[in-house]
């Protein structure tokens, strides 16, 4: 993890705010929810599998949207625009999920959702290194989402509850960087008041 950037230090458009652990954090127990739902169900439907994805990916979408002005990129910046398309492309893929049921529907759209947004938040951490608050944890996150994504398909014919165990096993990974982030950047920011 890096340490924010003053905005002395900041290249135009890359200030983040003080608040920007609310929604890291947000993303992280939903995380971990979904996490803990996937290890403690022992034999869910494909209904059960549908809601529960969907919800997670919905509401990692609309956080990955509410995070990106939050992390100070401009809507209209590179690194904006590629994370807004990933929170879209999440966003889209959980409305997916919840509509349609299915084994081969969840693992199919369940991966192309996370594979896509993994690959745009890696592009977004290497652009971002060494410059962004977030940037190592883009990276971790983005390669968490392709791994999730690369092994979905493999586990298309064992059911629900395996296609939710490899979903949740990339969820508790994603959900636990998040919360370190999370609490790094509230640290930091209560830091940066208490200084002078």
């Amino acid at each position: 993890m890096t340490r924010p950037l003053t905005p002395a230090e900041a290249a135009h458009g890359t200030a983040t705010q003080e608040d920007l652990w609310k929604p890291v954090l947000l993303r992280a127990i939903a995380a971990l929810l979904f996490g803990a739902v996937t290890i403690f169900w022992a034999t869910p439907s494909v209904e059960v599998m549908a809601w529960v994805g969907g919800i997670y990916v919905l509401a990692t979408g609309a956080l990955l949207l509410w995070t990106t002005p939050k992390a100070g990129l401009a809507w209209d910046s590179m690194s904006g625009k590629l994370l807004s398309a990933a929170g879209s492309i999440l966003t889209g893929s959980g409305v997916a999920l919840l509509l349609l049921h299915g084994d081969l529907l969840f693992g199919v759209i369940a991966a192309l959702g996370l594979g896509i947004a993994g690959v745009i938040e890696l592009v977004c951490g290497l652009r971002n290194r060494g410059s962004h608050v977030l940037a190592r944890d883009w990276i971790a996150s983005g390669v968490i989402g392709i791994g999730t994504a690369a092994a979905l398909p493999f586990f298309i014919s064992l059911g629900a509850h395996a296609l939710l165990g490899v979903a949740g096993g990339g969820a508790i990974i994603a959900g636990v960087l998040w919360v370190l982030s999370a609490l790094t950047l509230r640290h930091d920011a209560r830091a940066a008041v208490v200084k002078p």
